[in-house]
């Protein structure tokens, strides 16, 4: 059906509940790679289905379905306005108190209608990025991908709203390996999953792509070469694309409400947060400012309105190091009598909306890189994260990355090997004493956020640029 067959099927639909909404979803993933000049099979993913909610008296309901018939819809909707009915009495909030927002409006990716490459010119352009790397006995493996989303959603509402968003994403992916003597070494784009945003072909400039192949396989040739990152406290200087892994793990994750009520104990943890501490915890340096901003277009996770239908605008969790809200969408706000954020999301039309990260960034501050460089007497440059740990509070973590440089006196020197960090999210972000300028600001995605039971995995994004922390503990991969 068109988004005009949606609404019309919506107004056919039947019921007493005192509210209700539908929120359709239609996805397709496609991924094109090669792997050591060999074209690897092509994958598609196609989902399409619908989500039904009701509210009925104090309690709500949903139901799924992949039958987009009219007699489908109708059936999922009867299912949520029973399960509505026998939730009224034992829900944990009033939902005839939560307050809805009948909006209508539109979203569309950046540069969504410009034409992309063919599957035959994606992989001429992947094939020789992979051949590139090419370049000595030493190098192993050699990767090279691309995978693009096209989804459409539509949400609908008993009370008239009408949301139409339409996203394009690309995440271009390389990984080159190293081998000698034992020792294989390892350089990527961003990480695993890292290198995910929304717009066209101006997505492979912005991480590097073209190019990316011999880059990387020099890189990772160094690092087999490089000693083992030496021991102990350091100043340490996190790039944006290690800075992406450090906000989602240390800042995203434990301001989530749903997890600091609870709902996640059982599952993925809680929170050192405490619904006490907004508005007077210090959750940093002054030096730390901390967005939800889903209006950065290019950004993985923008849109105009949450799947609960609330719409999305920039808010502060934490300015000047003070924390000032949660990442709470429109019930756990009613539930936590807290102000929150439009972040009700779900990972497919098969789920319920929960609170999730969507674009989570720093703010940009007034250093260049060349000044924080030259602002450490002791230290070390760390980029790309390979391996990361975080407690059941999420708090006390423990990260590893591919690529590590020590910089004495100002300067950058040696590079080094499997350097990794530690330390505790409570303390970490008072130490931050350098943040860059909007000109080192990067902008990072991932396709892998894992929350929820039963599972789902959205996309998030994170903004960010450099940033120094004073006397970190690092080690080397050996210990």
């Amino acid at each position: 059906m068109s988004d005009t067959r949606w609404a019309q099927a919506a107004r056919a639909l039947r019921t007493d509940a005192d509210f209700w909404s539908l929120r359709i979803v239609d996805e397709e993933i496609v991924d094109h790679a090669v792997r050591n000049d060999v074209v690897q099979p092509l994958r598609t993913q196609r989902e399409r289905g619908a989500m039904l909610v009701a509210w009925v008296g104090a309690g709500a309901g949903y139901a799924a379905s992949a039958d987009m018939s009219l007699a489908g819809l109708q059936a999922a909707l009867d299912i949520a306005v029973q399960r509505a009915r026998a939730s009224a009495d034992v829900s944990l909030i009033d939902h005839r108190a939560v307050a809805r927002h009948p909006l209508s409006g539109q979203y569309a990716s950046p540069n969504a209608e410009h034409a992309l490459p063919t599957r035959r010119e994606w992989l001429d352009r992947l094939s020789h990025e992979c051949a590139a790397a090419r370049i000595d006995d030493r190098i192993v493996e050699r990767t090279a991908s691309v995978q693009i989303v096209h989804g459409e959603q539509t949400y609908l509402t008993s009370d008239g709203a009408q949301i139409d968003q339409r996203f394009r994403m690309l995440m271009p992916q390389m990984s080159v390996a190293a081998h000698e003597k034992g020792d294989t070494q390892v350089r990527t784009l961003g990480g695993d999953y890292g290198t995910l945003a929304q717009g066209g072909i101006e997505i492979l400039d912005r991480y590097g792509f073209n190019g990316g192949g011999a880059r990387l396989a020099h890189e990772a040739l160094h690092l087999l070469a490089a000693p083992n990152c030496p021991s102990g406290p350091r100043d340490l200087l996190l790039m944006p694309d290690q800075m992406m892994l450090q906000i989602h793990e240390s800042i995203g994750h434990p301001l989530e409400l749903d997890r600091i009520l609870g709902d996640e104990r059982n599952f993925a943890g809680s929170s050192f947060v405490k619904p006490d501490m907004f508005g007077s915890y210090r959750y940093g340096s002054n030096l730390l400012n901390v967005t939800f901003d889903p209006e950065l277009r290019e950004e993985a996770a923008s849109y105009a309105f949450d799947d609960d239908g609330t719409e999305a605008r920039k808010q502060y969790l934490i300015r000047d190091g003070m924390l000032e809200r949660p990442l709470g969408g429109a019930l756990s706000q009613q539930r936590a009598q807290l102000p929150g954020v439009a972040n009700s999301r779900a990972s497919s039309w098969n789920r319920a909306p929960i609170d999730r990260m969507a674009n989570l960034n720093i703010e940009p501050g007034t250093s260049s890189l060349e000044e924080m460089i030259g602002g450490i007497e002791h230290g070390i440059l760390m980029r790309t994260n390979t391996s990361w740990s975080i407690d059941d509070h999420r708090n006390k973590f423990q990260f590893g990355c591919e690529f590590g440089q020590l910089i004495e006196n100002g300067v950058l020197t040696q590079i080094v090997k499997q350097p990794n960090y530690r330390g505790v999210s409570a303390s970490f972000w008072r130490s931050l004493s350098a943040v860059g300028n909007a000109a080192t600001r990067e902008v990072f995605g991932t396709s892998m956020c894992g929350k929820g039971e039963p599972m789902q995995i959205v996309r998030v994004g994170h903004a960010s640029p450099p940033c120094v922390f004073r006397n970190v503990d690092v080690f080397g991969g050996a210990q």
